[in-house]
């Protein structure tokens, strides 16, 4: 599957950056910190926030610097992993209270539904909010059986909610270890931290090919049995050096 690729992302370390693997487990760059501010209504507040307290979260407007789709945790990690392992990359990742939030082009609310339905995987139908997501106009992709797909392949696509304009969503620290308190299994943190003012972001059609990807995925593992435990799923650590 072809993209647009943003060429301010190809280099996105500065000198002195903390390498990519910290990238990821440690929190965000000064640089993807300000992208994040620019998305909120006042950016030097929020900077002036974060420099106080860098372990509070935020809430930020989508629409403008950055659409939000939000997945279940289990579903958006295999999303995640499609992402990573057979496409692109992907654009800035957290986890936030049983969710995976990936971090889209603006205008992606607003047009997957649409490619879900011409797609048929399913027609878009409203939901609530994701836990811990705030957002007045989120729009549901539900892939439970009996909504309305054609051929039945719609109920192999958990529930994606759409953030875009007029939503917002609570973003995690920029370094919860600030506080000193840090737990070990925290639940609200960054998969894929922000770390860079420009970062490459996936569009609808990437996200679409993302979650079929991941749905035929777990549609062949289900029928597989394995003696082995599964993995810890927190332990994998995606190399941001390769993101597009």
């Amino acid at each position: 599957m072809s993209s647009t690729r943003n060429p301010s992302s190809s280099s996105p370390y500065a000198p002195g950056a903390m390498p990519p693997e910290r990238l990821d487990v440690s929190g965000v760059t000064a640089e993807g910190a300000a992208w994040l501010a620019s998305a909120g209504t006042y950016p030097r507040s929020t900077l002036a926030l974060w420099r106080e307290r860098p372990d509070a979260p935020v809430v930020l407007l989508c629409g403008s610097a950055f659409d939000v789709v939000s997945a279940s945790a289990l579903f958006g990690r295999r999303m995640l992993d499609r992402l990573w392992d057979e496409g692109p990359g992907s654009g800035p990742v957290a986890a936030h209270r049983g969710r995976i939030l990936l971090f889209a082009a603006p205008g992606t609310a607003q047009r997957l539904p649409s490619l879900m339905e011409w797609e048929e995987w399913g027609p878009g139908t409203a939901q609530g909010h994701g836990s811990g997501v705030a957002g007045e106009g989120a729009v549901g992709l539900q892939g439970a059986e009996g909504n309305g797909g054609r051929g039945g392949r719609c109920r192999e696509v958990p529930p994606l909610l759409c953030h875009g304009t007029g939503d917002a969503v609570t973003v995690p620290p920029v370094n919860p270890g600030a506080g000193g308190q840090e737990a070990a299994r925290p639940d609200s943190r960054w998969l894929v931290a922000p770390d860079t003012r420009l970062p490459w972001l996936p569009g609808p059609e990437i996200l679409l090919w993302a979650a079929v990807r991941a749905a035929r995925a777990a549609a062949s593992a289900a029928v597989r049995i394995s003696i082995f435990p599964r993995a810890d799923q927190d332990a994998k650590v995606y190399d941001v050096s390769r993101r597009r």
